[in-house]
């Protein structure tokens, strides 16, 4: 019997001490998921070793196994309270990734392209749709550049992880040939341009107060200062499609949230293809310019229109900045010239660019909001000047100061020279002081609405 228990102790202590498998395999991993997982196996295989400590001095097995057992118990417990702890440290260090799409995903959430379109155009298709149970806007683009795969999962996952108030968020993203699907939040409301200007009653809109449309400015303001200034840990990006029928009014907040954010980045709209001047007939190889920066006019000091034939103008006349339609090249001065029009949208309720007819010439005339807000500017703020020019829906009811001011803020960002325009987040900055006055004039002569009106006999 003793000699059975003497034998059963050594079997026991040489299996406490018999050497384990080494992890390096796992350092080898490059997935950081892989390695905590590796880590928490570590941890696991590493605890039993500590049973030979237990051993009680006079060898008395039936004590030992005792208390291996109570601490194999302990441990176990252990190792579950560690593995919910790497969860929840797992969703800290992790947050959700962004999606990658499958290409059968998009065309079996679509029911193959035939489903009603959202919205149609010679650029872009979009389709309300459920994508892995998100209520989703899936929007078709063509690409403008070759992108490399790592190259687009890098910037899906950075635009992924912005966030802000006044940008719809991006889901995910497809590719199949030479189109990309992008997956947006579905956000309910309307485009700006349709609150502003409904084709079944002109005469009504629901922006009919002052300060829900310096709401929408200021909104639209901080929203596209953010895309410049914030998103990329550091990189501006570049919107290159802002104007009223990019910006949604929700309901029933009335705020205004940026559509297509991270479109033109994606799409390779803010690189553009120029033929080389050296070349003859195209026989050379084109060269890609990276002119997504502010000071990206530089680069272009000599180039003409004729010799630019990997130039494709991606814009919405009304919006295009001067130097936009003469290089094609989207920068962030761009984006400020599309919103100075937009603030003129909101003030006049008129659209950017339209065609009139002209009963003398008997021709159409371009009239643009830009050159309107100009000359009534000049005219002053008499009854022929701003005053005529702001929209008659608002019934002269809004603080005409903090009117003027705008208008100028939005003649200041459409100026023709790029460098004269102000910085996003400086205009940000002015437009939130002007709602704050806003609120300050509405607070004092707010008309009053808490009364009773009886018709009954006295």
């Amino acid at each position: 019997m003793c000699g059975s228990r003497k034998k059963l102790s050594n079997q026991v202590i040489e299996s406490t001490h018999k050497p384990r498998k080494s992890s390096s395999s796992s350092k080898n991993s490059s997935s950081p998921m892989k390695k905590l997982s590796s880590l928490n196996d570590h941890h696991h295989q590493s605890s039993p070793s500590r049973s030979h400590n237990l051993i009680s001095p006079n060898g008395s097995t039936e004590s030992f196994i005792l208390k291996n057992l109570q601490n194999s118990q302990s441990w176990a417990s252990s190792s579950k309270s560690s593995h919910h702890s790497l969860s929840s440290l797992k969703g800290v260090l992790f947050p959700e990734q962004p999606h990658i799409y499958n290409f059968n995903e998009i065309r079996s959430a679509t029911q193959n392209f035939l489903k009603n379109p959202l919205s149609s155009s010679s650029k872009s298709t979009s389709w309300r749709c459920d994508l892995r149970g998100q209520d989703v806007v899936v929007i078709q683009r063509k690409f403008r550049r070759y992108m490399d795969t790592d190259e687009l999962v890098d910037q899906v996952a950075m635009l992924c992880r912005s966030h802000h108030s006044s940008l719809i968020p991006l889901k995910g993203a497809s590719v199949s040939g030479n189109y990309i699907y992008l997956a947006y939040e579905y956000t309910q409301g309307v485009n700006l341009s349709e609150a502003l200007r409904n084709r079944r009653n002109p005469n009504f809109t629901v922006l009919s107060n002052w300060l829900s449309r310096i709401q929408i400015a200021s909104d639209v303001a901080h929203g596209l200062d953010y895309i410049h200034h914030s998103t990329g840990l550091g990189l501006g990006f570049v919107h290159n499609h802002i104007k009223s029928s990019s910006i949604i009014v929700t309901e029933p907040s009335l705020n205004a949230k940026i559509c297509h954010f991270g479109t033109a980045e994606l799409c390779g709209e803010t690189r553009i293809q120029i033929q080389d001047p050296n070349s003859e007939n195209g026989s050379k190889k084109s060269e890609i310019q990276d002119l997504s920066s502010e000071n990206g006019l530089k680069k272009l000091p000599e180039l003409k229109r004729s010799g630019s034939k990997g130039v494709k103008l991606e814009g919405t006349r009304g919006y295009m900045a001067p130097e936009f339609q003469w290089t094609g090249t989207a920068t962030v001065k761009s984006d400020v010239y599309a919103f100075g029009v937009v603030v003129l949208e909101l003030i006049s309720g008129k659209e950017a660019m339209k065609y009139e007819f002209d009963e003398q010439t008997g021709g159409y005339i371009r009239v643009s909001v830009i050159e309107t807000a100009a000359k009534a500017t000049a005219e002053g703020g008499g009854g022929g000047g701003l005053r005529g020019w702001v929209d008659k829906r608002l019934k002269d009811s809004y603080p005409v100061e903090v009117a003027e001011k705008l208008i100028r803020v939005g003649l200041e960002c459409v100026e023709t020279n790029p460098n004269n325009r102000p910085d996003m987040g400086r205009v940000a900055g002015r437009v939130s002081q002007l709602y704050l006055e806003s609120k300050v004039w509405a607070d004092k002569f707010a008309p009053l609405t808490d009364f009773t009106v009886s018709l009954a006999p006295r």
